[in-house]
């Protein structure tokens, strides 16, 4: 079978930058499984694994466009330094967590000064050329339990189409 819209597929991946730094990769014998069509990964890996079969192996470029986007000047915010614990050491480039209105978001440092702190939520990779090296594991059709899977933003990034718990 051929990976096509709706199917369930399983792949093995090394993620890297035009650095050649390796910022992600799947464990031996643990795959990474998804459902194509349903923005479980990003979308330029999706439709440039379209047609592959299983046992294909790839090195997959994706443009920022298609990946994570170019960074957005719109998602950097200046948060009060007091909305910090005041013996809370932080530095530009360390990663917090925060419970928000959608559920949980992730900001990295971009700068601090005494009084505040500039808080960059674009995702780690926006504005980064993906390159990929995959072999599919498997592919077949999709079943139900498929669809709870996380996607690339964690659970519920599938909008609640692939029923995200």
């Amino acid at each position: 079978m051929k990976i096509q819209e709706h199917a369930y597929v399983a792949i093995d991946y090394s993620l890297s930058l035009d650095s050649g730094e390796v910022v992600d990769h799947s464990e031996p014998g643990e795959p990474l499984g998804f459902v194509i069509g349903f923005g479980q990964i990003v979308s330029g890996l999706e439709q440039k694994l379209k047609g592959m079969e299983q046992g294909q192996s790839a090195k997959i470029t994706v443009e920022m466009e298609e990946g994570y986007g170019e960074r957005q000047q719109d998602l950097y915010r200046e948060i009060p330094r007091e909305y910090f614990p005041g013996d809370a050491r932080i530095e530009a480039d360390m990663v917090f967590q925060v419970n928000g209105p959608q559920g949980v978001a992730r900001f990295r440092v971009d700068s601090v000064t005494d009084k505040m702190v500039v808080a960059d939520f674009n995702h780690p990779l926006a504005g980064e050329r993906l390159h990929f090296q995959v072999t599919v594991q498997q592919v077949r059709e999709a079943r139900p339990e498929d669809m709870q899977q996380c996607g690339p933003q964690g659970c519920g990034s599938c909008s609640g189409e692939c029923g995200s718990h």
